[in-house]
């Protein structure tokens, strides 16, 4: 998650037929490979999962409505699928949705 300033960049990528929000936690060393890894963003209206990561200011995420990070569900995209920028994530999210990656990996 030490991209950017060590905050986790938002962005807009197309996945399927849709457009949808992600949160970029790969670093450039992926990315040499042609290939970065997001985890998905959703709603906060959805069902929680218990490593779901909230979204305390979805305005400055660049996000329409209250939303999570869902850290449980990330896929390897091509950089070049991320259309744009849309905001970041608070330093504190960042931390916590960076710890729960590691956690899913073996390493937190």
């Amino acid at each position: 998650m030490r991209r950017g300033g060590g905050r986790g960049i938002l962005g807009r990528m197309d996945l399927a037929e849709k457009r949808r929000p992600a949160l970029v936690i790969s670093n450039r060393k992926l990315a040499a490979h042609g290939v970065i890894w997001v985890a998905m963003i959703t709603s906060a209206e959805n069902e929680a999962w218990p490593s779901d990561v909230a979204i305390a200011d979805f305005k400055r995420a660049g996000l329409p409505a209250p939303s999570v990070v869902r850290v449980a569900k990330i896929a390897c995209i091509e950089p070049a699928r991320i259309d744009r920028r849309i905001g970041r994530l608070g330093k504190a999210e960042a931390k916590v949705a960076g710890q729960r990656v590691r956690g899913f990996l073996g390493e937190g």
